[in-house]
């Protein structure tokens, strides 16, 4: 694939399993995921959008802005300051006002969850990715959910605690190695699979800005690689600012890792992450 910012590696199989993931990722340029939360313990927007009209208007603008997916989730999965789990009943009463308008909106959408059932569901409603932020090793189902219905997923790197003193590109790497076994055995197609480091996840704020500087150590794999520093704890480690005004850090984190290798950035800002991203290719081109 020709790439106009960064080398991004990415895996040419031709499963019809991940027609949707390959048609995107043959755009040439970098794609953009857009955040939808529909929680009420949300850390990048203190639940803005769980009012069910709120968060179908935000897809709309997300969808308007550029967004070429749209990632929808209900349960707070925020690393930091004790986000509530809740049940299947209640994940999926918070989506079902929700999830068929954004569906309806024309762009993929991929359900964040890190419950098979709700994925199952999801999927049945006209959801066509997975993202999951324990990349296939909490939930025992998800990896057969995924591979029965046969829509792509993302595998995200995850720790319980932050550890300062272990080599966080190793274990990453560990990670991913061990997910993939799993994806394997649950039929999931090589080429429906996206890698993301897991910024903020189980990391420091050093550990998740060196995963962004040693991005090219995860492209052996051959896969695509998906990175969400939007608005991370990271930033303001670096410069002092709440979630809702990071912006600027949030772009600098992105920019770097496209050039790093990425090939699809989560962001809660995306007419401002496509403009830099634009920008940013054009001034390569004349390099």
């Amino acid at each position: 694939m020709a790439t106009t910012l960064g080398n991004r590696a990415v895996s040419t199989g031709s499963n019809a399993h991940s027609d949707m993931l390959r048609r995107l990722l043959a755009k040439d340029r970098t794609l953009v995921m857009g955040v939808v939360n529909v929680t009420p313990d949300s850390f990048s927007d203190g639940g803005r959008f769980l009012d069910p009209q709120a968060a179908i208007a935000q897809a709309r603008r997300l969808a308007a802005e550029g967004a070429d997916v749209l990632d929808i989730g209900a349960e707070s999965t925020r690393p930091y300051g004790g986000a509530v789990r809740v049940s299947d009943d209640e994940e999926r009463e918070r989506l079902l006002p929700v999830l068929p308008e954004v569906i309806g909106l024309g762009r993929p959408v991929s359900i964040d969850t890190m419950k098979a059932a709700i994925a199952a569901w999801a999927i049945d409603l006209g959801a066509e990715m997975v993202n999951d932020v324990w990349g296939l090793q909490r939930d025992p189902n998800m990896a057969r959910v995924v591979g029965q219905h046969g829509v792509p997923v993302v595998i995200m790197h995850n720790r319980y605690k932050a550890e300062p003193t272990i080599s966080i590109v190793s274990d990453i790497n560990a990670f991913f190695d061990y997910s993939l076994g799993i994806a394997e055995k649950a039929g999931i197609s090589r080429d429906a699979i996206v890698l993301d480091p897991g910024i903020g996840f189980g990391k420091t704020p050093e550990q998740s800005m060196e995963a962004i500087a040693k991005l090219e150590k995860f492209r052996h794999f051959g896969l695509p690689l998906l990175v969400g520093a939007s608005r991370k704890r990271f930033i303001d480690k670096v410069s002092p600012a709440p979630p809702d005004r990071r912006l600027g850090g949030s772009i600098a984190a992105h920019v770097l890792s496209v050039l790093n290798g990425a090939a699809i950035i989560r962001a809660h800002d995306v007419a401002e992450t496509v403009q830099a991203l634009k920008v940013a290719t054009a001034i390569r081109g004349h390099s």
